[in-house]
């Protein structure tokens, strides 16, 4: 028969399908099988009002055989299957779709069946790996089969052929390997199974394949004692390679949490159990159904560019995205999970999914479930909660630093920090219901480690009046709690403020008087520090150390080093951002009295107190010396002089 030509697209769409809509060509098979599962959904719908149908539920399934003599490999079908008009009319016209146009023919009983193609133009992936790609087809009710015969944008050819049964068979004829691709491989039976356990594990119908495998069998001899001697042998044994009915979508009945978390480690790639199990079946505007699964501990690679994060989207147990970001926000990329809904909108190559409203309702439903299971977690279940918050707290931190304070009220209080009055870890909220009734603030303490901050003068007054001190020590933690400002309308207070408002009127007016009385000292320290530090006052804060380092304005300490550190990390300048220091001076401890007796006889030696006085504010801070060298001098000097 002559060949004829597409009706309706050139070869350059063709050529662009081929070349650019589909990302890796694998995924030919699973277009191909989509579309034999699509081919006995119809007949098994018809059944259902013709008892002429000579099939039943268990007599259909898909056949994947290869020969490697041919380079042909062939997916078959026992469904409806399609007359010659059908072929010209779903085949010969580019991106028309049978599966579309029956789908809308049975539009009042759409919801009984489940048509996963509707763009037709998947069965033109055959030709990324094909040289030829043949199509032979009966369909339901005929007698007669024709095949359908083309080498790809050329055109194609339609003739009567044999074929004893309805339904259709594809066969592809590979093309030659070359340097770069090696189309062999898709005659081989582990990356037949791999690309089927990929993509289609979860097709409703039988995938069933011829595979290879051994077995010991007597050799017909006997060994030297005269036992029978055993070889192996191979053969051939037809197995149904996919699951078929997906986990996600099976009753709690039917699948246990041990399931699920068999299933979690096995599809993910992780060996410890997850610390929970998310499952959803949502129906509504948009139906769904999901199964997240909140890890217990960090990948090994979570934390560096090859770590891809995003759930896997199926449509109807079709696999169309293995790692979808946008489904989750940041701050939850550590969930992984499956989500499967027939009422995504695909584009065409069904690998790229269209933001839309329906994927928005999702995402917003996922975020939601997500955080009251983390939220379970850290109520009913601490102990998980805290093995998985060593792993991923900082993530959820991230999520409010990050975002400016725009998640803070999903995200505050899932947000954990070391407690110094409990030594352990403590939500934020716990930390408020612990409060006394005269405590007016959420009191923290910015360090490297808890062994410093436990000994920070700052806290000395704080803790003798058996108030709490949060310890934060990671470098995100006063980004997160300044981006909070207050929880439940208690606000932060940073003991390293210079007025933590602790003192009654009485100590207020104690503390003017001998700021007043010693203000020339004072004056004098600030200038003898040479613009170190933007004022030196007397100090109601500190107990039995002489001394401490506090700051006013909006950037803390803590926050200075945060900045040095990642200016010295990168090339770009980011100025010279830092603290308006603050030193605050113990009036009651013998080196104030030190420093006053030496401005009264010797300013240069009471200069020099100062900045021994600075230096060891600075040290005790934990804040590098500039000059520890002179520092060492100064020490030596001053001592033993």
């Amino acid at each position: 028969m002559a060949k004829k030509q597409f009706k309706s697209e050139s070869k350059r769409l063709l050529d662009l399908m081929i070349n650019s809509i589909y990302t890796h060509k694998e995924i030919f098979l699973r277009e191909l099988i989509s579309n034999a599962s699509d081919a006995i959904d119809k007949l098994c719908y018809i059944s259902l009002t013709d008892d002429k149908v000579p099939m039943t539920r268990e007599d259909y399934n898909i056949t994947i055989s290869t020969d490697k003599e041919a380079r042909t490999l062939t997916i078959s079908d026992n469904g409806v299957g399609m007359t010659a008009q059908e072929l010209e009319s779903n085949l010969g016209v580019i991106a028309r779709s049978g599966s579309l146009k029956f789908r809308d023919e049975m539009e009042e009983d759409v919801e009984d069946i489940d048509i996963i193609g509707q763009f037709g133009v998947g069965f033109y992936s055959a030709f990324m790996v094909a040289r030829e790609v043949i199509v032979k087809s009966r369909s339901y009710g005929n007698d007669d089969a024709n095949q359908w015969v083309s080498q790809g944008s050329d055109g194609y050819s339609i003739s009567p052929c044999e074929k004893e049964t309805i339904g259709t068979e594809i066969i592809i004829s590979l093309k030659e390997d070359t340097d770069d691709e090696k189309y062999s491989d898709y005659l081989e039976e582990y990356k037949l199974q791999s690309i089927i356990k990929k993509y289609s594990d979860y097709i409703r119908w039988p995938i069933v394949m011829d595979l290879t495998k051994s077995r010991q069998v007597e050799s017909g001899e006997l060994d030297d004692e005269g036992n029978e001697e055993m070889i192996w042998e191979s053969y051939t044994q037809s197995e149904t390679i996919n699951s078929r009915i997906p986990i996600w979508q099976r009753s709690k009945s039917e699948v246990s949490d041990e399931d699920c978390a068999e299933f979690y480690k096995e599809k993910f790639s992780d060996y410890t159990d997850p610390a929970s199990v998310i499952r959803v079946s949502a129906e509504g505007t948009v139906s769904y159904q999901a199964m997240l699964f909140i890890p217990s501990v960090a990948p090994f690679d979570y934390f560096t560019r090859e770590y891809k994060a995003g759930l896997q989207l199926y449509s109807s147990g079709v696999m169309i995205m293995e790692h979808c970001a946008d489904i989750l926000p940041e701050y939850f990329r550590f969930v992984r999970g499956v989500v499967d809904s027939q009422d995504f909108s695909l584009n065409i190559s069904r690998e790229l999914l269209q933001h839309d409203r329906q994927l928005k309702v999702i995402s917003t439903n996922v975020e939601k479930k997500i955080k009251t299971e983390l939220k379970r977690l850290m109520d009913e279940e601490r102990e998980k909660y805290e093995s998985f918050y060593n792993s991923f707290g900082v993530v959820l931190k991230y999520g409010i630093a990050g975002s400016y304070g725009t998640n803070t009220e999903l995200l505050s209080d899932l947000i954990m920090l070391y407690s110094s009055k409990n030594e352990k870890l403590i939500s934020i909220g716990e930390y408020v219901e612990s409060m006394s009734t005269e405590q007016k603030y959420i009191y923290y303490a910015s360090g490297e480690s808890i062994a410093l901050l436990d000994k920070l003068p700052q806290g000395e007054q704080l803790r003798d009046m058996g108030y709490d001190i949060l310890y934060l020590t990671e470098e995100i933690d006063e980004f997160v709690v300044r981006s909070l400002g207050s929880f439940n309308e208690v606000t932060f207070r940073s003991v390293n403020d210079d007025d933590l408002e602790l003192e009654d009127d009485e100590d207020k007016e104690e503390i003017s008087r001998q700021e007043d009385e010693n203000r020339e000292v004072l004056d004098f320290i600030k200038e003898a520090l040479e613009g170190k530090v933007e004022s030196v006052k007397i100090s109601s804060k500190l107990k039995s150390h002489p001394v401490s380092l506090s700051a006013q304005g909006g950037i803390s300490l803590e926050m200075e080093k945060y900045f040095k550190s990642m200016q010295s990390r990168s090339d770009n300048v980011m100025g010279d951002i830092r603290a308006e220091r603050v030193l605050e001076l113990n009036p009651s401890h013998s080196s104030f009295s030190t420093i006053k007796q030496a401005y009264d006889t010797d300013k240069d030696k009471a200069a020099k107190y100062a900045k021994l006085l600075y230096g060891q504010a600075l040290l005790t801070q934990g804040v590098p010396l500039e000059d520890p060298a002179g520092f060492s001098e100064l020490i030596s000097e001053l001592t033993f002089s």
